[in-house]
């Protein structure tokens, strides 16, 4: 199935990146060539994807302009605000978002850069819900002393292959697969899924969004992968797309200079 359509969640400050969101929001930040988000609409646009939905918030202004000087004559853009980015997370940025959840969609987050091979094996997926899963994941985060390797999404798998459980302390890093790099794909029937999941929660919690929720604290501080550990307790199929080192996240000022290293010494993996 051809997937057109690409929801990028942007709407956090990224503070640990320190002056370099001062002015612009996490997602426009220079990295070698490109800011963040002119490598993730380059990887997309190549797999077909004509069509992005960004959820903003801090300096929704600068990234709608920066966004649409970026993105190719063939993309169109849509902007949804998430108002309470302050205060909310990624889970809650996405249902900002869940009138554009009615079509199959790559969702990802905002602070990630990929090459085009990952968005090439994404599209290749069979499942309904795929995510992409970095098998090399313990190699990123050798000299990574700003952002340990305890807080990543690791994930591991199951008998049958999928997905069994995925996030932050989801499990003992040192037992993983892999780690969940923030990017998926969903069909038609993983939309189903996923918005039946997110529904349910939205509704469970109205009024109630200081409880927990998987392993959140609170339902308003939740992660996408809490939603998606409900979706696999609840029985649905959520495969791996194994990759192997082919992205970087962008969380701090290390990452940044560790990021600008990657794509400047290999750029031919990046084009």
């Amino acid at each position: 199935m051809t997937v057109t359509r690409a929801i990028i969640i942007a709407a956090g400050r990224g503070k640990r990146l320190g002056t370099h969101t001062e002015e612009l929001p996490k997602c426009l930040v220079q990295v070698g060539a490109r800011p963040i988000l002119g490598w993730q609409l380059a990887a997309l646009g190549q797999v077909g994807v004509d069509e992005v939905v960004i959820i903003r918030g801090y300096r929704g202004d600068v990234l709608e302009a920066g966004a649409r000087a970026l993105a190719p004559p063939s993309m169109t853009l849509s902007f949804i605000d998430n108002h309470e980015w302050e205060t909310n997370n990624i889970l809650l940025s996405l249902a900002c978002a869940r009138a554009e959840l009615d079509a199959p969609a790559y969702l990802t987050y905002s602070d990630i850069i990929f090459t085009p091979p990952v968005t090439r094996a994404l599209a290749a997926a069979p499942g309904i819900l795929d995510l992409v899963i970095d098998a090399d994941f313990r190699d990123i985060y050798v000299g990574r002393t700003q952002h340990p390797l305890e807080e990543g999404e690791v994930s591991d798998l199951d008998d049958a292959g999928r997905v069994k459980r995925v996030g932050k302390k989801s499990l003992p890093a040192a037992d993983a697969y892999g780690e969940f790099i923030g990017l998926m794909r969903m069909t038609g029937a993983g939309v189903s899924a996923l918005t039946g999941a997110l529904d349910a929660a939205l509704v469970r919690y109205a009024g109630r969004d200081g409880e927990p929720y998987q392993r959140a604290a609170r339902f308003r501080n939740a992660y996408l992968t809490d939603l998606l550990q409900e979706m696999i307790d609840a029985g649905v199929p959520c495969s791996p797309v194994t990759i192997h080192g082919q992205w970087r996240e962008i969380d701090t000022g290390q990452d940044l200079e560790r990021a600008v290293a990657l794509v400047q010494s290999h750029p031919e993996e990046w084009s």
